[in-house]
């Protein structure tokens, strides 16, 4: 693959796909490591399927992080250290709730079976349709749609509490 073409999908998917690939890995260090993966198989010579660049570079981050935790299988003893790092680094906070929110939120997300988690982290964060969630994680559509009304549910339910006490 050209050096531009590389550094063009590098400049416009990395952010997504590292956090797509933090959703597995619970902790920044693999998921670099699995985001570097990505981008030394694209360098190696895989070939990019340009009709939805997108949606290929996404299932090849997901491949890769089933393969790592299946290799791996202790996983996410560090979420709380990067939940930590993650409110620690962001500086001065306009809302005062934002942290506390930002720990509610990760609490919950931990909440759901990885398939909603990680399909949440697609629709919500990275932007992605159904369409693309489903080819992504080689699911039928309506798998991808449920999962999602369903980790959408159990949010709710969770954090209901929190924003009524906020509001």
């Amino acid at each position: 693959m050209a050096d531009h073409n590389l550094e063009r999908l590098y400049d416009a998917y990395a952010s997504g796909l590292f956090h797509y690939l933090v959703t597995f890995t619970k902790n920044e260090a693999d998921a670099k490591d699995l985001l570097q993966e990505v981008f030394i198989r694209l360098a190696r010579g895989l070939k990019v399927d340009l009709q939805n660049e997108q949606a290929f570079l996404f299932r090849l981050a997901h491949n890769l992080s089933i393969d790592w935790l299946r290799r791996r299988k202790v996983r996410w003893d560090s979420e709380e250290q990067l939940l930590r790092e993650n409110e620690n680094g962001g500086g001065s906070v306009a809302d005062p709730d934002a942290p506390r929110l930002a720990g509610a939120l990760a609490e919950a997300l931990k909440t759901l079976p990885d398939a909603q988690r990680t399909i949440a982290q697609l629709k919500l964060w990275d932007g992605l349709t159904f369409e693309q969630i489903a080819e992504i994680q080689n699911i039928p559509l309506n798998t991808a749609a449920s999962r999602y009304r369903y980790a959408l549910e159990k949010l709710r339910t969770l954090l209901l509490p929190l924003y009524k006490e906020l509001k």
